[in-house]
């Protein structure tokens, strides 16, 4: 496995992980009605360019293929995204990204991170600040907002 700086022509290839992680990762935590309030299938190309390059955007590249990426706003330690893709689950990808992004914060992480999600950040000494509900498209999607202290 490869860690690689994002680059715009990965977006297209990026967008299909998000909707397949999300569709099928996740499946056993959010109804399907959740899922496609999530994960659409139609991603705003422009808009998620426009905040991966904002951001420390990393993809992680196996065989030339992209089997995970995540971004971090150094600014304000905000872990955006993470998505492994479902073939590559628990195989230490997501922790390789994670340290890589961790690595460039300056003191506080935090993420919303899915149910889903919660026991990996759990493992890497997150701690839950308060469990929301999130609306997108009509539904509601139970999320938690998670904290790290990375540096002093």
């Amino acid at each position: 496995m490869q860690i690689r700086p994002y680059r715009p022509a990965d977006l297209a290839e990026m967008a299909a992980l998000f909707y397949d992680t999300v569709h099928t990762v996740n499946a056993a935590d959010y109804t399907p009605r959740q899922l496609d309030a999530w994960a659409t299938g139609q991603v705003d190309l422009d808009a998620w360019d426009g905040s991966l390059r904002a951001h420390l955007s990393l993809v992680a590249e196996e065989n030339g293929r992209i089997i995970g990426f995540g971004d971090l706003d150094a600014a304000s330690g905000y872990l955006d995204r993470l998505y492994v893709h479902k073939d590559y689950q628990r195989q230490g990808v997501a922790s390789a990204l994670c340290d890589r992004l961790e690595a460039a914060a300056e003191g506080r992480v935090y993420t919303h991170a899915s149910i889903t999600a919660r026991p990996f950040f759990e493992k890497r000494g997150y701690c839950v600040q308060k469990q929301q509900q999130v609306e997108r498209r009509g539904e509601l999607l139970t999320n938690f907002v998670m904290e790290k202290i990375c540096k002093e």
